[in-house]
């Protein structure tokens, strides 16, 4: 009997790989080499992951240095090692060469592109970012692009997919080395497009440098992440770095949000003029969008661009929202494959259209009964809260009952607006726990009901988050809407004591289970 190998997207074939040169690898990344000569081929951060061979990329980390687990790497048969000065001490009785550089973070990436035989120069590289949209945008844009001939990888919040192959995704966007590694993985599949879902983080801490974008998608901008941030200001400003010319050849933005007007402004007083702009509301732009709602939820997506091109296409996925995603997904498809942004081929639009648009997410708008309607939505910040819950309100005929709460070690400051969301637009809320991580569950909950003030007899606090999803199914009426957001697809639990098991998809059909 043969035992099936699971499928791992970061740990392409070594032996298809050159053998790269500490020497010339120090050299390339500005590091001195500290120990004999050696060779490697791939890279990797988990000293658990060493097959043979690679470079293993100690970085510092929030508890501990990345270097302390070096010896491991090289019994299991790592080439060398990328740190930095204060990883040095980690590294004195190792026998394999050691490349130390100021910053380990900065060069990881050009170091990992290296051992990897720059695979990403081998592809076109898709990516869109913004705060909401990421994940249902990277996956209408790699279908998207099937639809046209043209195969791709995906690599997001949700999983990590080549051609058929797919393997769960453990971050948005994964470190450096991990997406260089995924690259080699997509190449060597012989697929020649990667679709990545591009958080703020990773533009922050580097790990998307050194891929250059063939094209990349603004969605919009609210408030998230200000716990890492700081402001909005610098949360834009980060986001805007992948609009640079020095990042992406072609760049599509939607505008009708403040911060996409601004992103369009902003990079046309740089100079930079070959951008593409998106409005669904009327606003000036190069491609103007009209959604017209169906009976169902659905949509019909009407696009005229700046040349007078026009198609339709009914997009048979539930909200507005969606019609919007699937706006940029088009527009970015027709944008990146034209022989540029201002003469484009109209036999794209057309194949794009030409049949409605069908696309089932994991945890994004993720319907599980019909009667009573319960949805699981990866929903966790006040914007797209909001818009789910007025999607939600259009079709739902009797009660709209939502199951919510807020993440520890996260933006306390969007808590009470979760909170004053909650009770404004739904009937009745539940509010319960999000991945409550190192902090005190009950306080999390109360920062959401402070914002609840006056709506005490629209919500409850019940905890913990198995229980509240239960009495919210079992408590509705055939006619209900029951929403359960801020988790969506996620199946990982993290509390101070540890992690556990907990699919919200999994708890909700067990609750409906015991309604029959």
């Amino acid at each position: 009997m043969t035992l099936e190998v699971a499928f791992d997207p970061y740990a392409p074939d070594l032996h298809r790989l050159p053998w790269v040169e500490v020497t010339d690898l120090a050299q390339a990344v500005g590091g001195t080499v500290h120990g004999d000569g050696g060779r490697v081929r791939g890279a990797v951060i988990d000293n658990r992951a060493v097959r043979g061979g690679e470079l293993f990329v100690a970085m510092p980390g929030f508890h501990v240095h990345g270097a302390k687990f070096a010896a491991d790497a090289a019994s299991r048969g790592a080439g060398a090692v990328l740190s930095d000065p204060a990883g040095m001490a980690f590294l004195t009785d190792l026998d394999i060469p050691a490349i130390i550089v100021p910053d380990v973070a900065s060069v990881a990436g050009q170091a990992a592109a290296i051992a990897f035989n720059r695979p990403c120069q081998q592809l076109s590289a898709w990516g869109v970012t913004g705060t909401n949209g990421k994940t249902t945008t990277t996956y209408l844009l790699r279908h998207l692009l099937h639809r046209v001939g043209h195969l791709s990888s995906l690599v997001g919040t949700v999983e990590a997919a080549v051609g058929k192959k797919t393997a769960p995704a453990f971050i948005t966007t994964p470190q450096a080395p991990q997406l260089q590694a995924f690259a080699a993985t997509t190449v060597q599949e012989n697929v020649h497009h990667m679709v990545v879902e591009v958080s703020s983080h990773a533009l922050a801490m580097g790990r998307v440098d050194p891929l250059h974008f063939a094209c990349v998608g603004f969605t919009n901008l609210s408030q998230d992440h200000l716990d890492y941030h700081g402001t909005m200001e610098q949360y834009f400003q980060t986001k805007a770095s992948l609009f640079s010319q020095q990042r992406s050849d072609r760049q599509v933005i939607i505008v009708d949000g403040v911060w996409g007007q601004r992103l369009a402004e902003q990079l046309e007083r740089s100079g930079q003029h070959d951008f593409v702009t998106l409005s669904l509301t009327g606003r000036p732009a190069d491609w103007q969008g009209k959604i017209i709602e169906l009976d169902g939820g659905f949509t019909e997506l009407r696009l005229r661009a700046f040349d007078g091109k026009e198609a339709s296409v009914q997009v048979r996925m539930p909200g507005t929202f969606n019609a919007i995603n699937a706006a940029l997904a088009i527009v970015m498809v027709v944008t990146g494959l034209s022989p540029s942004p201002r003469q484009l081929d109209g036999d794209i639009l057309r194949h794009l259209t030409v049949n409605p648009i069908r696309l089932d997410v994991p945890g994004r708008m993720e319907l599980l009964c019909e009667e009573p309607r319960v949805i699981v939505d990866f929903a966790h910040n006040p914007d797209s809260t909001k818009v789910l819950l007025d999607t939600m309100r259009i079709s739902t005929k009797g009660r709209l009952l939502l199951v919510m709460g807020a993440d520890g070690q996260r933006d306390p400051g969007k808590r009470p607006i979760l909170g004053q969301i909650a009770a404004e637009l739904a009937d009745f809320t539940y509010v319960t726990d999000g991945d409550i991580h190192e902090e005190e569950p009950s306080g999390i909950r109360r920062d959401v009901m402070a914002g609840m003030k006056g709506y005490e007899e629209k919500f409850v606090e019940v905890a913990p988050r198995e229980v509240a999803i239960e009495r919210a199914i079992l408590d509705a009426r055939p006619e209900d809407t029951v929403v359960i957001t801020g988790r969506g697809h996620e199946s990982i639990m993290f509390t101070p004591e540890g992690q556990y098991d907990l699919d919200d998809r999994v708890v909700a059909r067990e609750a409906l289970s015991k309604r029959n």
